[in-house]
C-alpha cells in the first residue's frame, strides 16, 4: 500500500502544481469577462474615479479571514478604491451591525464573507433598496435577492480531493480492507458544507456501502457529522468521545475525513491526548500554519490549499467590472441557488498540499516563509 501511495503523489504533485498555476485566474474557466486583467489599469477606468468597498469578514480568529481580508483590501486599494474591512468576531449581530453601517456610509459595493448565510436578509434588503451591488465572498449568502455575485473556489472539487486523499492512500481500488473511518465536516448553517461533505461523500460512499469502510460511530449523514461554528473544541469534544466509546480497546482508526483545518485541529488534539495507535490519514482546508506544521510533524495527512491571493484578484476584477458597467467575469451559472434563484459565480481551483508538495505550493509561491513554518 505504501508503494502505491508513493507513487500516486509523486504523480499527484506534478499535476497539481500546473493546477496551482492555472488557478483561479484560467482562462480555460472563464467566461464573459469584461475586465481588464492589470488592476491598475482597470481602476483607471473607472467612470466615477474612486469608489468605495465594503469587505465585510467573519472573524480575526482564524488564519485564512485574517489573510483573505488582507489580501482584500491590499488588491482593491492597489486598483485606487477606498476600502472599508471589517472583522465581526464570529458574531452575527456584530455582522448585520457593520453592513448596516456600509450602506449607511454609501459603499458603492459589499463584498461579504458572512458568519451565517441565513442571517444577513434584513440588512442585505437596504443595500438593494439603495441599488448597492453584493457580492458573496467564499461562503453563499443564503435566502435574500440582495446578492449580486458570488466568488469562491470550487467547493464540491474541495470534497472530492479530500475523498480522493482518503481512496488513493488507502489504496482503496485495490485493497480489500476493511478500514476504520469517521466523518466531520463544518457547521450546518454553511451551505459550503453541503458542496465539501457532499463531494467528499461521492468518492468514499460506495466504500462504505461495500463495507471495505466501516464508520464504527454511526454517524455519516451531514447533520450527525456537523461541526458547530467550525469550532476546534467542538471538533476535539466529538472526537474525544468517539475514541472513548469505539477506539480506546485499541481498535485502529485508519482515517478521518474533516472539511478543514480549524475542525482538523480539534480532532488532531483529541488524537494526541486519547488515542493510543499510529495517527489516521486526516484531511483538512485552508492551509492555516498550524494545520501545515502538523502535516510536517505527521499528525495532518494534506489540507485543501485555497489561495486567497487569486481569489482577491478576481473580486477586484469584478468590481471594477461592475464599476465600470460592464460583463461581470463569471465561470458557473447553474450551481448555487441561494433559495431566490441562481446566483453567477466565479469558481477559482483548489489544490491539496502535503508533505510531499507543501513546499513547491506553500513556500515558493510566497505564501508562507518557511521560518513560519518551524
Amino acid at each position: 500500500m505504501k508503494k502505491n501511495l508513493r507513487k500516486w503523489l509523486g504523480l499527484g504533485v506534478a499535476t497539481l502544481m500546473a493546477f496551482s498555476v492555472v488557478g483561479c485566474g484560467s482562462g480555460a474557466a472563464t467566461t464573459n469577462s469584461g475586465a481588464a486583467s492589470d488592476h491598475t489599469a482597470e481602476a483607471n477606468t473607472a467612470k466615477d474615479g474612486a469608489k468605495k468597498i465594503g469587505v465585510a469578514m467573519p472573524t480575526k480568529d482564524l488564519q485564512r479571514w485574517v489573510q483573505d481580508g488582507e489580501n482584500m483590501e491590499k488588491e482593491l486599494e492597489a486598483a485606487g478604491y477606498e476600502v472599508d474591512l471589517q472583522y465581526a468576531n464570529n458574531d452575527i449581530a456584530t455582522q448585520v451591525s457593520q453592513i448596516e453601517n456600509m450602506i449607511a456610509s454609501n459603499c458603492d459595493i459589499l463584498v461579504i464573507a458572512s458568519i451565517d448565510g441565513k442571517s444577513l436578509g434584513t440588512a442585505l434588503s437596504g443595500a438593494k433598496d439603495a441599488g448597492i451591488p453584493v457580492i458573496a465572498y467564499d461562503r453563499l449568502i443564503m435566502e435574500t435577492d440582495a446578492v449580486s455575485y458570488y466568488a469562491t473556489f470550487d467547493n464540491e472539487l474541495v470534497g472530492t480531493l479530500q475523498g480522493e486523499y482518503i481512496e488513493n492512500a488507502l489504496d482503496l481500488k485495490n485493497v480489500a480492507g476493511p478500514f476504520n473511518i469517521e466523518l466531520f465536516t463544518g457547521s450546518s448553517d454553511d451551505n459550503n458544507c453541503n458542496f465539501f461533505f457532499g463531494g467528499a461523500m461521492k468518492v468514499l460512499q460506495p466504500y462504505i456501502d461495500e463495507g471495505k469502510l466501516v464508520v464504527k460511530s454511526g454517524s455519516t449523514t451531514l447533520a450527525e457529522c456537523a461541526t458547530p461554528s467550525w469550532s476546534t473544541e467542538e471538533a476535539q469534544k466529538r472526537m474525544e468521545n468517539i475514541i472513548s466509546a469505539y477506539y480506546s480497546d485499541g481498535t485502529k482508526l485508519d482515517a478521518v475525513l474533516s472539511s478543514n483545518d480549524s475542525v482538523a485541529n480539534g480532532i488532531t488534539n483529541a488524537l494526541v491526548a486519547s488515542y493510543n495507535g499510529d495517527f489516521p490519514i486526516l484531511t483538512g482546508q485552508d492551509c492555516d500554519i498550524t494545520s501545515v506544521k502538523n502535516i510536517l510533524a505527521g499528525k495532518q495527512s494534506m489540507s485543501i490549499f485555497k489561495d486567497t491571493r487569486t481569489l482577491a484578484s478576481q473580486v477586484v476584477k469584478m468590481v471594477t467590472a461592475i464599476v465600470n458597467g460592464e460583463e461581470v467575469p463569471v465561470n458557473d451559472t447553474t450551481t448555487y441557488d441561494n433559495g431566490t434563484g441562481i446566483i453567477p459565480s466565479y469558481l477559482c481551483e483548489p489544490v491539496f498540499a502535503d508533505a510531499n508538495n507543501y513546499k513547491e505550493l506553500l513556500v515558493d509561491s510566497g505564501y508562507y516563509t518557511e521560518d513560519q513554518l518551524q
